[in-house]
């Protein structure tokens, strides 16, 4: 059982998704640093991984991976851009420090 207990008007409730009632749920953009560009395809996306050294990497039907030659690290996207979430935002930001940052769209 998950959620948060609140307590609004003298009344103690649980709450499965505290904030998503009040807006704060917003959709998430990955921004590309030294352009401040929005990613919002995979071109665009492959572009500024090639440009550091990335490689598209052979993987499944369902994903796109890369893979650098320098590292063990692999990013791994769904090939349906509408599936790109924010894990996989962070993924890239993790691997690729001071280059892309995720923001509130």
């Amino acid at each position: 059982m998950s959620g948060v207990w609140v307590f609004k008007n003298g009344v103690l409730r649980r709450v499965e998704n505290p904030g998503g009632c009040e807006g704060s749920h917003r959709r998430k953009v990955l921004v590309h640093l030294p352009t401040d560009e929005v990613i919002r395809s995979h071109a665009m996306l492959e572009s500024r991984l090639t440009e550091l050294g990335w490689e598209n990497y052979p993987s499944t039907p369902d994903l796109i991976q890369y893979h650098k030659r320098s590292s063990v690290h692999l990013i791994s996207v769904p090939r349906d851009f509408a599936r790109f979430t924010s894990v996989h935002m962070y993924d890239i930001v993790v691997k690729c420090r001071n280059v892309f940052q995720v923001r509130d769209a």
